[in-house]
């Protein structure tokens, strides 16, 4: 096997079977890892019964924490490819081969599955709307070609953007806009596909939390930025 499927994810006990299900049918050529990001409920146990590789995590590390986790085990094993999924349902696995083209053609070294290209209508929060939009633009107007969706977790990479991702700099908690545009100044070729995605169960939309990750990506993308001069 060349290609591993990455799944960070905490406390999705509810929803892990059916994404492994999809990946197996949609994508059976690939292997599955499960990082569990600390769960506290059955998530690793339900996924071991599903007969894929389970990586418990002591401590909660954050969804950065437990992909960057994955990305090691992918080395070690010396898969050339990656693709990143999220635990929750939200993502389709029917697209994963879609995301794997270009990075397996050598076209480019990442892809993002964009919600936003082609027809399909997604919902979401005014705020966190507007935060998404601020750093699309931002990121458009850096990596100077258009990105709709930064936060989308749904994407797929080769085996050289995967030992960049193994450093310091990669966060520990929301890798979006701060990523994009740290690969495009070193150099890597991204490029967005159309998915569809789905509600998803994300606890980290609620609340606060949309203010305080405006505020924190933020500061990452200067502090991104300020390395660079």
């Amino acid at each position: 096997m060349e290609i591993l499927v990455v799944i960070p994810c905490y406390n999705e006990e509810k929803n892990i079977v059916w994404v492994i299900r999809g990946i197996k049918t949609h994508a059976p050529e690939t292997d599955i890892l499960v990082v569990d990001d600390a769960s506290i409920d059955k998530t690793a146990i339900v996924a071991r019964n599903e007969g894929v590789k389970v990586l418990k995590l002591p401590f909660n590390l954050g969804p950065g924490g437990a992909l960057q986790t994955g990305f090691k085990y992918a080395i070690s094993k010396n898969y050339e490819f990656v693709v990143r999924i999220d635990g929750d349902g939200q993502h389709d696995p029917r697209y994963i081969k879609d995301l794997l083209l270009p990075v397996m053609k050598g076209e480019v070294d990442m892809t993002i599955g964009s919600r936003f290209l082609g027809g399909a209508r997604y919902k979401i929060p005014v705020i966190r709307r507007i935060g998404m939009s601020i750093f699309a633009w931002i990121t458009s107007k850096i990596l100077k070609q258009k990105v709709t969706d930064t936060t989308s977790g749904f994407r797929a990479f080769n085996k050289k953007t995967t030992y960049f991702f193994v450093n310091s700099y990669y966060p520990s908690d929301y890798p979006d806009a701060d990523v994009l545009i740290n690969l495009h100044l070193a150099g890597f070729r991204l490029k967005e596909i159309p998915v569809t995605m789905y509600g998803g169960n994300k606890t980290i939309h609620r609340g606060i939390m949309p203010l305080y990750y405006i505020f924190k990506m933020c500061l990452s993308i200067l502090a991104t930025l300020l390395r660079r001069i």
